[in-house]
């Protein structure tokens, strides 16, 4: 390739409005997820708090798609990981109870966009549900892998204390979802 050629390229990227109505949501999700974890509900009988930002997380996913959403939730961990307290109750760093919802919600974001991406009612709640699952997979999977707790404490400790909640975070994303995506699309379009 072409110093020239080179050039051109990067022009195009650049000054393409796509990208930065892209990068703008990138940085966007990063900020909600930031806020959303200042607001978070200690349980006595668990380490892991109640926040918003599950709900967030496949959002992003339902809303931006795969790649959008999970490089929005990649940048909220790696604000997090540098050392700014963007996490739940303003933590940082990858350590503790919370670390593997972390991870998974960047998977949660990817498998929702991979499984909306032709979106049908149908689709969104696979979709969101399965996201659900992802966080409680890499949440629960560090609570064993990370911390030693057996698989019946991660369980008990980091699943079964949020089903309620998460139920009613699925129905209010899937409300939310088609609706807000539609926005999305007209704002990448126009």
């Amino acid at each position: 390739m072409t110093q020239g050629t080179l050039t051109f390229a990067v022009q195009q990227v650049v000054t393409r409005k796509s990208t930065w109505v892209e990068l703008g949501a990138v940085c966007g999700v990063a900020g909600a997820m930031a806020l959303a974890g200042q607001v978070r509900i200690p349980l006595p009988f668990t380490p892991v708090p109640l926040t918003l930002q599950t709900m967030l997380a496949l959002l992003s996913g339902a809303v931006l798609g795969a790649r959008t959403g999970a490089l929005g939730q990649v940048l909220y961990l790696g604000l997090g990981a540098t050392g700014l307290g963007v996490f739940a109750g303003g933590a940082s760093g990858l350590s503790g109870a919370t670390a593997g919802y972390l991870v998974g919600f960047v998977a949660a974001a990817a498998v929702v966009g991979l499984m909306t991406r032709r979106p049908s009612h149908a689709r969104v709640g696979a979709g969101l549900l399965a996201g659900t699952l992802a966080i409680y997979l890499f949440g629960a999977g560090w609570l064993v892998l990370g911390l030693g707790r057996s698989a019946t404490e991660a369980i008990t400790l980091g699943v079964i204390p949020f089903l309620p909640g998460d139920a009613m975070k699925l129905v209010v994303a899937g409300m939310l979802a088609q609706p807000l995506r539609a926005m999305w699309g007209r704002t990448r379009g126009a």
